[in-house]
């Protein structure tokens, strides 16, 4: 009777990774199929057979392992049952396997790594991406060699004329996908070879979105609005301290604490990248502040709209943002009408008004301090939004004559 074991075989690849094998054995034969799967040695649980914990995707491995093993051993009981002996290497011939994760496998591993990072959000978002694909193919899985540049092509005109998504939503989808394959290839899990993205194939080109941000005359209106509703007014709050901060995040205005204040300035840590941040409190942001101290305590939340959240759960807060993020937007729309300001406004808006009334007041160095930037690239091409001086002088030069 032959037998099916998995195995990780001794022979490693170029990027040093071991194959994750099944062996058959019969009569002391030994014949091997290979997964497509490779790890480094120290994942492996040779007592165990399967992948470690301690691997960032051993849920997705170890499902991957049972269903071919199964599959595998399917085929050997068939192959035994048969009247006529067959060999190891014959019995082998007759199991496919199919070499390797498929593109939505591999997609749970990307899921699993955000999760994992706390990229809630980012998770949420880029589930429901995944799952339009699917509705797309009508079909739950994908072998990369047939994630090919025709396939990608079709998607991209279904999103944009059947679903009527802007340019910009539909690049996110792609560099979705684009992120999921490069996964594959990091992972030993498919070939470059097969790689639909670059030049000759599948470019794809992030088109220029208009930022627009709040003038200072603008801004003197929210501060000094008047005639509007409590929830309202206390939405305004949130979006000037926002901005009042160089346009820090919702999600970081929303978790601030009274013990983030200290010496006249504010010290957090940044929930997107985890940086550090020290800002000297503007005096206008004083005045917002000192509307909700009353008797709160030193460790408390500024502003109440996460309190009764568990705010050691990020996948809690996260949705608690999210929806918290949804009826600000609602409100400041209602406000900002009624204030006779026909701009469109966000929460994220504060960060671009930041930008447009900074322009080119400022050092582009200080502005990648201010915004938190990696980068000088970076802010350089977000400023870049807000600075028409020279244009603007360039254009009158020829025209006023």
């Amino acid at each position: 009777m032959a037998t099916v074991r998995v195995v990780l075989r001794k022979k490693k690849n170029k990027a040093g990774r071991f194959p994750i094998s099944i062996r058959i054995t019969k009569d002391r034969k030994s014949s091997y199929l290979n997964t497509g799967q490779y790890i480094d040695i120290k994942f492996w649980d040779e007592k165990n057979r399967n992948v470690r914990k301690s691997h960032p995707n051993s849920k997705v491995l170890n499902n991957f392992i049972i269903t071919k093993v199964a599959e595998a051993n399917d085929k050997v009981l068939k192959s035994e049952m048969k009247t006529e002996y067959q060999t190891v290497s014959e019995i082998k011939n007759k199991i496919v396997v199919t070499k390797g994760l498929d593109f939505f496998a591999v997609a749970e591993m990307h899921l699993q790594n955000l999760k994992n990072r706390n990229k809630h959000h980012q998770y949420d978002t880029e589930l429901g991406r995944l799952k339009k694909f699917k509705e797309f193919l009508c079909k739950d899985s994908l072998p990369f060699n047939r994630l090919n540049v025709t396939v990608l092509k079709k998607f991209e005109t279904h999103l944009l004329h059947t679903k009527n998504l802007s340019p910009r939503t539909v690049v996110n989808y792609l560099i979705l996908i684009r992120t999921i394959f490069n996964l594959a290839i990091s992972e030993s899990i498919t070939d470059r070879g097969l790689y639909p993205f670059g030049k000759g194939k599948m470019t794809i080109r992030i088109p220029e979105a208009q930022k627009i941000g709040f003038t200072a005359d603008e801004i003197q209106i929210l501060e000094n609005a008047q005639g509007i509703t409590e929830a309202q007014q206390k939405a305004i709050h949130i979006w000037l301290v926002s901005f009042y901060f160089a346009g820090i995040r919702i999600g970081d205005v929303l978790q601030l604490k009274w013990s983030d204040f200290n010496d006249g300035r504010l010290l957090y840590r940044m929930n997107k990248n985890s940086k550090l941040v020290s800002l000297k409190i503007p005096e206008k942001a004083i005045e917002i502040f000192d509307f909700y101290k009353d008797n709160s305590s030193y460790n408390e939340l500024v502003f109440p709209q996460l309190k009764g959240t568990n705010l050691n759960d990020t996948e809690e807060i996260s949705k608690r943002t999210q929806s918290i993020t949804r009826n600000l937007n609602r409100r400041l729309k209602i406000a900002t009408k009624q204030l006779g300001i026909k701009k469109n406004i966000s929460m994220h808006i504060a960060r671009h008004s930041f930008g447009n009334i900074s322009g080119d007041k400022i050092p582009i160095q200080m502005l990648q301090k201010l915004y938190r930037h990696s980068s000088v690239t970076t802010t350089i091409r977000y400023q870049a939004n807000f600075i028409h001086k020279d244009a603007d002088d360039a254009l009158d030069s020829v025209v006023n004559f």
